[in-house]
């Protein structure tokens, strides 16, 4: 029985369990934001210093996840979610008994080395435990856990410090440590054939990504230069290693390698909305950042309600037509805001309803998309490296936004219907985004007729 027509009996149960570790991965990735403000008063720190907490994390997270998703072509899930879930909880305690700056940086960078197993088995588990016609409703079940984390994110940071010290909030990643038991009874003791892990180049990969996302996030041509010419040792060492961290040939598929930068394009589409909501909200409505979540909560919480049957959508009328709903969504709401965006906010609750709700059916899309380009040996890195670049085009995506948002050309719009002046910049920024939207799907139009020509 191959892979395609394998039927797995206990994965809706792992898949449960996967979506309720990936809301408090999630969570974890975002809920100190809230608080970066006070731990800078009470470490005695400047904002730049402070940022390094979630500039450490995002850097071992994404190097992690492209790591875990190469290690489990060669040993068992279960063992590499034990691993990962146990340093997870590891730096959690550092982080919450921390008495130094330097200890909670080092908290977070373990539990981002523990917690980047999270969306690696999040990208494998529905490829490796689901027939095709089956796996966009497991990739729904991702997603819902995906949104709820962002949902509740900022919410729960906020009740937390109301009532006690942010501290309590390493805490939270320690509540995964539930999911382990199931995780070892769900998963299989299947592995990949035995090799020799290339940590040479492995080594490469991941200072290119330290250095090139250090280089969007600090602004550091330095950091740029040195991280290209990684890039470039790197390229010769898995050109030329017998048996190299990533096969060559995996980026000669040509339809993984295009799925791949569509998929690129969208994701930084994506983190546009989210990074920009509570900058014009504050700027523009004068929300503080409770209110701010409490507006943004309704839009996320839709996303995980609908996330599944989005993912069933893919399987009955495929992936092409779960992109075209997604960018038609994408499409209205940043239109709708560069025209509307300074307007009440209760209006802008709704227009987020569009593009969260697009936001989650996308990311669903191109995973299966990406799934279906993969052979069986090649699914764990090839879906890391998937979510490697998540993370390198959300972080591109920030950077280039805050840049604009920073000149303020308030003078100048690209909108003609943008209703209110003060708000040109952030209607400048969402025709910008709406114009990325179309090009996503002109490119993916182009590779769904190329993809169907070759199989004639």
């Amino acid at each position: 029985m191959n892979q395609e027509q394998q039927v797995y009996p206990n994965g809706d149960k792992l898949m449960r369990v996967l979506a309720f570790t990936l809301v408090f991965s999630v969570m974890n990735a975002s809920m100190f934001n809230v608080v970066m403000p006070i731990i800078s008063q009470e470490f005695h720190i400047g904002a730049s210093e402070v940022s390094w907490l979630l500039t450490a994390y995002m850097i071992v997270y994404a190097v992690g996840s492209v790591t875990y998703g190469k290690l489990a072509d060669k040993y068992r899930l279960k063992d590499l979610l034990t691993f990962g879930l146990i340093f997870f909880a590891l730096g959690s305690i550092v982080g919450l008994t921390a008495t130094h700056f330097w200890m909670m940086i080092l908290g977070r960078v373990l539990q981002a080395a523990g917690a980047a197993v999270i969306p690696a088995t999040a990208m494998i588990v529905p490829v490796r435990y689901f027939p095709q016609e089956k796996r966009g409703a497991a990739l729904g079940m991702t997603a819902v856990g995906l949104a709820l984390g962002t949902a509740i994110a900022p919410i729960v940071a906020g009740l937390v410090t109301s009532f006690a010290s942010w501290r309590f909030l390493f805490l939270l990643s320690i509540l995964p440590l539930i999911a382990l038991p199931f995780f070892r009874k769900y998963l299989d003791d299947a592995r990949g054939t035995a090799q020799k892990i290339d940590f040479l180049g492995g080594g490469l990969l991941g200072g290119t990504v330290a250095l090139l996302l250090l280089s969007i996030s600090q602004s550091n041509w330095i950091s740029l230069v040195v991280g290209v010419i990684l890039l470039v040792l790197f390229i010769i060492r898995i050109r030329t290693a017998k048996e190299p961290f990533i096969q060559p040939q995996l980026f000669r598929n040509r339809q993984y390698s295009f799925s791949l930068f569509i998929a690129f394009l969208a994701t930084g589409m994506s983190f546009g909305l989210p990074f920009l909501t509570p900058q014009f909200l504050s700027s523009l409505n004068g929300l503080s950042p409770a209110i701010i979540g409490l507006i943004m909560f309704p839009a996320a919480i839709c996303s995980a309600i609908l996330g599944r049957q989005g993912g069933r959508l893919a399987d009955r009328k495929g992936n092409s037509y779960l992109v075209y709903m997604a960018t038609t969504l994408i499409f209205i709401c940043f239109v709708t805001l560069s025209i509307m965006v300074g307007i009440s906010p209760y209006v802008v609750l709704f227009l987020l309803i569009f593009g969260n709700v697009g936001q989650t059916f996308m990311q669903i899309a191109m995973s299966n998309t990406i799934s279906r380009t993969l052979t069986k040996d090649q699914v764990g890195v090839g879906m890391g490296m998937f979510s490697l670049l998540n993370f390198i085009a959300g972080a591109m995506a920030t950077s280039i936004i805050g840049k604009v948002i920073d000149s303020d050309a308030r003078g100048f719009h690209l909108n003609p219907a943008a209703l209110f002046s003060e708000a040109y910049t952030f209607s400048n920024i969402f025709s910008g985004l709406a114009l990325l939207v179309v090009l996503v799907i002109v490119l993916y139009t182009v590779q769904s007729r190329w993809t169907a020509g070759q199989a004639k």
